[in-house]
């Protein structure tokens, strides 16, 4: 058996000195700063990332938008739209008559250059300025009422094209019983081949894609976004935020063969009336450029780039930047054929 003195009893009892304790917080303390700057570090750099993603997905849906729009530009089911005489003047896009529609049908594509200094179409509202607008034109590529289409809808612009083959349509030799368009269903009464069963309808779209200012109220954050003619009129839809500039070239075919002979970024330039809508008439693609941002600044970060955004009119660089703003951006290019309009030509 052993036996322990009471200065042994003493030491063994004994706690951590004053000087000890000190230094063990002191080192605790030390350990946390870091594991607290780590932490802090890590959230900054997954927040970041997080901003950067979405901006890069932003930008990648607003080009697959603008491209599967654009590749449908002209379409009318079986309906050719050469054979319409075209309006005298470039049509108004904002003008909801049927009268008004039909006259604008010739014009599969129309747009808007910020360089040319053009009155913002009386439809859109808080169009960013130094950026560019478009109008499509065309038919659903589904048919109303059916498995994969919305229901008609009373007022609202309905096509049909005519396969029926009596002097009644096809061979009565007038273009304009052709096809049909019409806000009112009882007047929708063109036929399928066999003359009786009554042809597709497919809802008639006007699309006019544009860059606003804000993306919800006075938020601040541009978007895409787009005016859709409805039964009402036009309906301003939001369609991706973030987006901040949008600039346009349109490839012209002069010669008929479905390519394009020139580029420019004002067809409407050194022209007047029916000229000018020759020059829309003649537009088989379309390059485009999108520029988009974080919608969320980075804390220390400063914009000191300079993005080009395709040519000016002139042909030298379409140049933005540098904003030296603390948000991020990423430039986008497109090239798109207009598939309809350029099919039919080749």
């Amino acid at each position: 058996m052993h036996h322990y003195s009471s200065q042994q009893k003493r030491r063994v009892q004994e706690g951590f000195s004053l000087i000890e304790l000190m230094i063990a917080i002191a080192i605790g303390l030390f350990l946390a700063a870091g594991l607290t700057a780590i932490f802090v570090n890590n959230s900054q750099s997954r927040a970041e990332t997080e901003r950067n993603n979405r901006q890069l997905e932003n930008g990648r849906y607003a080009m697959s938008l603008l491209t599967e729009d654009l590749r449908l530009a002209g379409f009318f089911g079986e309906f050719d739209p050469t054979v319409l005489t075209g309006p005298t003047a470039v049509p108004d896009p904002c003008a909801t008559s049927v009268a008004d529609l039909k006259g604008a049908m010739p014009l599969h594509i129309q747009g808007y250059d910020d360089e040319a200094g053009f009155a913002v179409p009386s439809c859109l509202s808080d169009v960013r300025s130094g950026t560019d607008i478009v109008v499509i034109r065309r038919a659903s590529t589904c048919v109303a009422g059916s498995a994969d289409c919305e229901a008609v809808i009373e007022g609202t612009p309905y096509f049909q094209a005519s396969r029926c083959s009596d002097t009644n349509e096809l061979a009565s030799g007038d273009v304009t019983k052709f096809y049909a368009l019409d806000t009112a269903t009882s007047n929708l009464n063109r036929k399928k081949r066999d003359c009786t069963t009554k042809a597709d309808l497919r809802r008639y779209r006007t699309h006019i894609y544009y860059i606003a200012n804000n993306t919800d109220g006075s938020d601040g954050v541009p978007a895409l976004k787009r005016a859709e003619l409805g039964p009402d009129g036009f309906n301003i839809v939001p369609l991706v935020e973030g987006i901040e500039n949008f600039q346009l070239e349109y490839g012209l075919d002069t010669d008929g063969n479905g390519a394009p002979d020139l580029y420019t970024t004002q067809p409407e330039s050194g022209c007047t009336g029916a000229d000018c809508v020759t020059n829309w008439k003649n537009v088989v693609t379309v390059r485009f450029s999108l520029l988009a941002r974080n919608t969320e600044g980075s804390p220390g970060y400063s914009d000191e780039k300079t993005y080009v955004l395709g040519v000016k009119q002139d042909g030298t660089a379409k140049s933005v930047g540098p904003f030296r703003d603390n948000f991020k951006r990423h430039a986008y290019q497109g090239l798109v054929k207009l598939a309809n309009p350029a099919g039919r030509r080749e």
